[in-house]
């Protein structure tokens, strides 16, 4: 699998998203992607328990363990790398989590408008 260049939606190096619990479509701690990430595993959320309700209601619970394939389940205030699709379908039913911006791929402006995102950052100051 090729990886897409590491880099976040400055354009500038892609920093880690969360190694506890490991994260990322290559399970390397970051939001990188390739062209087999169908999902675009690319935005690195700040994990809240209405955005955990809100992907169980649309058939992906991501709060239940899942140990045959190493997923220990997310808990609010968890760092993850979720689709690009799934956090704007969330961001209009109005339960987006916050954003690391320097932790969210640049392929996540293909779905997600920077000024969208931006509203939503946890690292901007």
């Amino acid at each position: 699998m090729q990886m897409e260049n590491s880099v976040n939606v400055f354009g500038d190096p892609l920093q880690a998203c969360s190694m506890d619990p490991v994260t990322g479509f290559f399970r390397d701690g970051c939001c990188n992607t390739s062209e087999q990430d169908a999902g675009s595993h690319t935005v690195c959320v700040d994990v809240t328990a209405e955005f955990l309700q809100f992907s169980r209601s649309r058939g992906n619970d991501l709060g239940t363990p899942v140990e045959e394939f190493g997923f220990p389940g997310l808990n609010p205030g968890d760092r993850w790398c979720l689709c690009a699709a799934r956090w704007l379908e969330a961001e209009q039913a109005g339960a987006a989590p916050r954003v690391y911006l320097q932790r969210t791929h640049v392929k996540a402006l293909e779905v997600v408008p920077l000024q969208l995102l931006r509203q939503y950052a946890v690292d901007l100051n």
